[in-house]
């Protein structure tokens, strides 16, 4: 696990510094904004799912010294995040399973899970063979078509994460600042990643963390539909629970752990992964 020197010039540095201070600067101002909100609304959904694409350009921090942290460190990320996800919709399936105004309440929940596992499977099958499309490189070559195609591709890769934020909003009791919290620790190992392929390659830090930013963007453009779609259905709130839950699971054991097991061995993998749920489990508790 050996830092790599990264050459950075002193103005390049000051730019860089300038850029996270105000990524760090609006997310402070959502979480004040939020936790000062005690309505749930579109826009507390719009300010969430928005922090939770804004984290992703933390990502960048490490490197703004000069200094290439070692591969491992998005091994640990993840697996702590798919912990914080497990967590995350183990308390949605809960939730959608004990929904009182609502008949056939765990059937629909199970209904939803099913369809949100396999709505993202057939999305991802749908885009095998275009890996090409989430390298962070083809972001500096494409032009405007590709770069539609770009979104509509990581959409897909964010619809699971975005939906969560927008379906735990709508279900109005308080379980969205958790999933969003979830998410948004989850964002920062992602955007970790594009800068280790972006950053050492030539590129500078405040590209990595506008690109890891703009890699997270499709999640408010779901969130916020979403919300309005269970806000205004409340029969089909147990099915959106399940829905987003399902397609968090799928995500943890699909993406982030064989992704953290990359740079882990199995045993640290679980370890953190249950450290993660236990973490996520206990501040719920503790904050609801």
């Amino acid at each position: 696990m050996e830092w790599k020197d990264v050459e950075i010039s002193p103005r390049q540095r000051l730019l860089d510094i300038a850029i996270l201070v105000i990524l760090a600067a609006l997310t402070a101002w959502g979480i004040v904004w939020l936790l000062a909100v005690k309505d749930q609304n579109v826009w507390v959904v719009a300010v969430a799912s928005g922090i939770t694409a804004l984290t992703t350009g933390f990502g960048a921090l490490p490197f703004l010294f000069g200094r290439c942290p070692p591969a491992k460190w998005v091994g640990f990320g993840n697996a702590t995040a798919a912990g914080l996800m497990m967590g995350a919709s183990i308390t949605l399936f809960l939730e959608g399973w004990s929904i009182e105004d609502v008949s056939y309440a765990p059937l629909r929940m199970g209904v939803g899970a099913v369809l949100g596992v396999v709505g993202v499977l057939v999305a991802h099958r749908i885009l095998s063979g275009k890996e090409d499309l989430q390298d962070p490189h083809s972001f500096e070559s494409g032009g405007l078509v590709r770069m539609i195609l770009v979104v509509g591709v990581m959409t897909v890769h964010s619809f699971a994460e975005g939906m969560g934020v927008g379906v735990s909003y709508g279900d109005g009791n308080g379980f969205g600042d958790f999933i969003a919290l979830s998410i948004a620790i989850h964002n920062i190992p992602e955007g970790l990643a594009i800068c280790l392929v972006l950053i050492p390659s030539g590129s500078t830090v405040t590209r990595g963390a506008l690109w890891s930013v703009f890699s997270s963007l499709p999640q408010p453009l779901v969130a916020i539909p979403s919300f309005l779609f269970v806000l205004w259905f409340r029969p089909l709130l147990p099915v959106g629970l399940g829905l987003a839950a399902g397609a968090m699971v799928w995500m943890v054991f699909y993406e982030l752990l064989p992704e953290a097991k990359e740079h882990l061995g199995k045993t640290q993998v679980m370890i953190w992964m249950l450290l993660g749920t236990t973490a996520m489990l206990l501040f719920q508790q503790l904050v609801g």
